[in-house]
């Protein structure tokens, strides 16, 4: 993995404080929609998308490209926002999220859009997916595919039972080329993890079904890129990165409070949430 210079840190701290307006924006057009979880992803979508991603924005299908499966779903607003300032459709169509006949829906919809790679919703079913697409291309290619297969998942979705039967499938096949990422934020729909289903010790539960596990602060650009890389030069054996995130981040009102997993802010919230990301961005082109 190519390392992270000063210059390619400001850059993607500023991308990814853009990232987080467009998702203000979107959800307060919607009037629905999800707003922690994607302004927690913020920061690892835009090191995704402009730093580590083999993609072509302007030819989606590209064949030699890696492949993004979005198993949460309703996190898709920092998706789109991402491919869109990423050049993949125009920024202006963000605001259209959710919108009857829009390509934006609430989930992702692999027919509506290009550059989904599958449409999801249902929590759990990502990681079979990938699993499904990496096997069907080692199968076409008669060997291990350079294609890396990368999966974002929440921590409340690995309450679900068929993510312990995929992990076990992808540890038992040796997929070297699926990196899972979970947005471990501590946060669902219905409370803190910790309350409706304690997930720990989460590292030691990976770890012992063959996967390299990592565990590093999904805000920590360079931590991020360095854990990538290493799973990247895993042999034999996926990977999982437990990316420690804080749901509603960049904004102090919606940070760490799990009522933000499923509600958009109001005109007033929003319109204070724009206003603090704002004064971010010019103390970051201060810097």
């Amino acid at each position: 993995m190519k390392p992270l210079t000063d210059d390619n840190v400001r850059d993607l701290t500023e991308r990814a404080r853009a990232i987080r307006e467009s998702i203000i924006d979107m959800l307060l057009s919607a009037g629905s929609g999800h707003t922690a979880g994607p302004l927690g992803m913020a920061d690892i979508f835009a090191l995704m998308y402009f730093h580590v991603l083999r993609h072509k924005p302007k030819d989606p299908l590209w064949s030699a490209r890696d492949r993004v499966i979005l198993s949460n779903g309703h996190i898709c607003p920092v998706l789109y926002a991402t491919m869109a300032h990423a050049g993949y459709f125009p920024v202006q169509e963000l605001t259209t999220l959710r919108a009857f006949g829009s390509r934006l829906q609430g989930h992702p919809h692999r027919e509506w859009l290009p550059g989904i790679e599958t449409s999801s919703g249902p929590l759990g079913s990502g990681l079979s997916q990938a699993i499904g697409m990496a096997l069907a291309e080692r199968m076409d290619r008669g060997r291990a595919s350079d294609t890396y297969f990368y999966v974002f998942m929440g921590d409340g979705e690995l309450d679900a039972g068929q993510v312990w039967e995929a992990v076990m499938l992808a540890g038992k096949e040796r997929l070297a080329n699926i990196l899972v990422i979970i947005d471990r934020n501590n946060i669902q729909i219905d409370g803190y993890t910790w309350d409706v289903m304690p997930l720990e010790p989460l590292y030691e539960k990976w770890e012992s079904f063959n996967w390299q596990v990592q565990e590093v602060d999904g805000h920590n650009f360079e931590a991020m890129n360095d854990a990538i890389g290493k799973a990247q030069s895993a042999y034999g054996m996926p990977s999982v990165i437990i990316a420690h995130t804080i749901p509603g981040k960049g904004v102090d009102g919606f940070e760490k409070d799990y009522t933000w997993h499923g509600k958009p802010p109001n005109k007033e919230e929003a319109t204070r949430a724009l206003e603090e990301l704002r004064t971010l961005g010019g103390k970051i082109a201060e810097d």
